[in-house]
């Protein structure tokens, strides 16, 4: 499982692992894989730092990268100033509000403790939060810039090459992996709709090889339903150079995901117990089905807000949701692959299966090739 990029990176396996979680990071980089760690749910700066030197000490000089969510166009307030997070909290309206509660209430959900911040609240996306999060991330040897809402604006690409770090974008189209490309990027992550998170229409399969094809001699790395060593193999023959694999890694027993009710509700989802929603950050993004997809899916309700809106408006409500974990509204990003995560299993396990199926694979192929 070894490419041109792999070997560039100084990786024994071209898979690329991302994860919210610095445990699991850890865990990918020393199994020989590529740790990616999601920046988007820090919003202090010494909290990534803490999370950075904590892998620092546990990835044994191996390389990894950070995953952060930058908009290649900053939202302005009136005047040209940057907008705040309270700026944006002003833009929701009451009647949205207002709809949160009556669906909280509906299902029994206990309020907050007084004072208790909320624990989920995403704020990555704003540019003034991402740009704190590069200004840590470039104090370490961190060998991959990945960004999920496509290029990152010229400066951050400038300045992650000045330092010697690869760029990474999330594409859904053969269209968006070519804007990547002409933006300067490094690397094009090409998402099928199959995977979770934001996603756009076209399936992993077609995806790929116009992706490849697109941007060449750029490498690709494929994602989206990928979590066999036989898929690894299926991607690398359409022409990636990797593959790129999230929600995989939830189930694993490095993760950590504060709730034992929702890794029961993973453990037994099939791969149609998934929905591309706006519920969660106001773009579709492929997260299990729950009564709070259903609930802001339904033509009945206010409809969600754009993104950065939507997020801020849930942030509190998500983490009601998870501290008491209500279950038919307790859910996560993930994509279909989520019929195949049937156990919890170690970062390393993983990897072990993945590179015995893909040995399967290419023995299979040797075979019908007439050369085993």
């Amino acid at each position: 499982m070894q490419t041109e990029l792999s070997k560039q990176l100084g990786v024994e396996y071209a898979v690329f692992g991302f994860t919210p979680f610095p445990a699991v990071a850890a865990a990918i980089s020393r199994a020989g894989g590529f740790g990616v760690l999601g920046a988007v749910r820090y919003t202090a700066p010494d909290d990534l730092a803490r999370d950075l030197d904590w892998m620092q000490e546990h990835v044994d000089g191996l390389p990894y990268g950070l995953d952060v969510v930058m908009p290649a166009k900053k939202a302005e307030a009136p005047g040209g100033q940057a907008l705040t997070e309270a700026d944006v909290e002003a833009m929701i309206p009451a009647g949205h509000r207002q709809f949160v509660e009556e669906t909280l209430a509906k299902h029994g959900v206990p309020g907050l403790a007084e004072g208790e911040a909320s624990g989920w609240r995403i704020t990555g996306w704003m540019e003034q939060v991402a740009r704190g999060q590069l200004d840590v991330a470039f104090d370490y040897p961190i060998k991959l810039l990945a960004n999920a809402l496509g290029s990152p604006p010229a400066d951050v690409i400038e300045r992650a090459h000045e330092q010697g770090v690869l760029v990474a974008a999330l594409a859904g189209s053969a269209r968006h992996a070519r804007k990547h490309a002409d933006a300067g990027i490094d690397i094009v992550v090409a998402q099928g709709y199959e995977a979770g998170g934001h996603t756009g229409e076209i399936a992993s399969m077609v995806l790929t090889p116009e992706a490849v094809e697109a941007v060449a001699p750029l490498p690709v790395l494929a994602a989206g339903g990928i979590g066999s060593g036989e898929q690894v193999a299926a991607a690398l023959a359409l022409g990636a150079q990797g593959v790129w694999l999230g929600s995989v890694w939830l189930t694993t027993t490095e993760a950590d995901l504060h709730s034992s009710a929702l890794t029961r509700k993973l453990l037994a989802a099939g791969s149609g117990d998934t929905v591309r929603s706006r519920a969660l950050t106001g773009k579709p993004a492929r997260q299990l089905r729950t009564e709070w997809t259903d609930a802001w899916d339904d033509p009945a309700g206010p409809g969600t807000l754009p993104m950065p809106l939507q997020g801020l408006l849930v942030a509190e409500a998500v983490s009601r949701i998870q501290k008491y974990e209500v279950e038919p509204l307790l859910g996560t990003p993930v994509g279909q692959i989520v019929g195949r995560m049937n156990s919890e299993r170690s970062v390393q396990a993983v990897f072990d299966d993945l590179t015995r199926g893909f040995e399967r694979a290419v023995e299979r192929l040797n075979r019908i090739a007439g050369r085993a």
